[in-house]
């Protein structure tokens, strides 16, 4: 009789124990066959038309911290993108000169040498090109022409010999074409490798069960169509509101860009790397959670939407693409000077 009033008791407790807390998921095994589209984070992204050397890296590296590529002295690349907080500033949409404030979410820059293209619309090739864009945008740095860049870089004394050291040969080697050059070298190392890269690499207990599971729910729903690659995203542009209209349809994306009227509504696919780091979320920066993300993009871009299991799930997979900052390599190395205007 005692035997089983404890028998009991125990089961009580063990049913107790499991309505207050959910039973830790089933060990599950990702087939090898479905990580062939997948690669671990590279090096570097190399690039024939814009080789990268380290007189350019270390250059581009004091560049993306130079306030005086900006009209106002205050604001440099680091500002929207700060490496020491995964290349996002948290905030739906960056603040530029004057308080200004743009219209798109600020994406990182780290992993974004190796995508199809550059900003949310594609306008930009590569990173080389993206450079220019913020340091030329009225809203964001201001500069007002290349010759203002140039006449803030030749003023400040420092410069023109890492100008002459990265482009050697050329007679005058600081011009905004040479300073996009060299923050897209140093842009093109940026790289965060983490348990994801070592589970690729074949370490299996990089992850866990339930990050397991979650990659396998995050394959069921089709999300791998769009996210994939070494920086799981980026490849592609996709329409918002693949199975259901996306509710903010102010910014047309691409559309913009190409005047196409198939392109209304279509983005580049960002990457997921580090994506528990980056919030805010979307093109508009309108969602501050992982878990609501994701649930967003289950209901307007996949047929069917997840389910609360699945959710979790995908967002503990999620939050394991976290990967580990290059501390060394971002470091702030650029001169302590005052601005000096054009």
């Amino acid at each position: 009789m005692k035997v089983e009033m404890r028998a009991v008791l125990l089961l009580l407790t063990a049913l107790a124990l499991g309505c207050s807390k959910p039973p830790p998921p089933a060990t599950a095994e990702i087939d090898p066959e479905l990580l062939q589209n997948f690669q671990p984070a590279p090096d570097a992204v190399e690039s024939d038309k814009h080789p990268i050397t380290e007189a350019k890296i270390e250059l581009g590296r004091r560049l993306y911290y130079e306030k005086r590529l900006s009209r106002d002295g205050k604001t440099s690349c680091n500002s929207c993108h700060p490496l020491d907080r995964y290349g996002a500033d948290g905030t739906p949409v960056s603040t530029g000169i004057g308080g200004q404030k743009g219209g798109r979410n600020a994406p990182t820059t780290y992993h974004a040498a190796g995508q199809v293209a550059q900003f949310w619309d594609g306008r930009a090739a590569d990173v080389e090109e993206q450079a220019k864009g913020p340091i030329m945008n009225p809203i964001e740095m201001g500069m007002a022409n290349a010759t203002a860049v140039e006449s803030a870089l030749r003023a400040a004394p420092e410069y023109g010999p890492l100008f002459a050291k990265a482009f050697p040969g050329q007679m005058q080697p600081v011009t905004l074409d040479n300073s996009a050059a060299a923050i897209g070298a140093f842009e093109r190392k940026l790289m965060t490798p983490g348990r994801w890269d070592r589970f690729l690499k074949g370490d299996r207990q990089a992850l866990s069960a339930e990050e397991k599971a979650g990659f396998l729910a995050f394959h069921r729903a089709g999300c791998v169509s769009c996210h994939q690659g070494a920086d799981l995203g980026g490849k592609f542009y996709i329409k918002a509101g693949m199975a259901k209209p996306w509710p903010n349809q102010k910014d047309l994306g691409r559309f913009q860009v190409t005047g196409k009227e198939h392109h209304k509504m279509v983005f580049k696919v960002p990457t997921l790397r580090n994506v528990d780091k980056t919030a805010p979320y979307m093109h508009d920066g309108s969602v501050a959670d992982l878990e609501a993300a994701v649930r967003m993009m289950g209901e307007h871009q996949v047929e069917k939407p997840l389910t609360d299991s699945e959710v979790r799930q995908i967002v503990a997979w999620l939050r394991a693409l976290t990967g580990d900052l290059p501390l060394a390599y971002i470091r702030d190395r650029s001169a302590t000077i005052d601005a000096v205007r054009p």
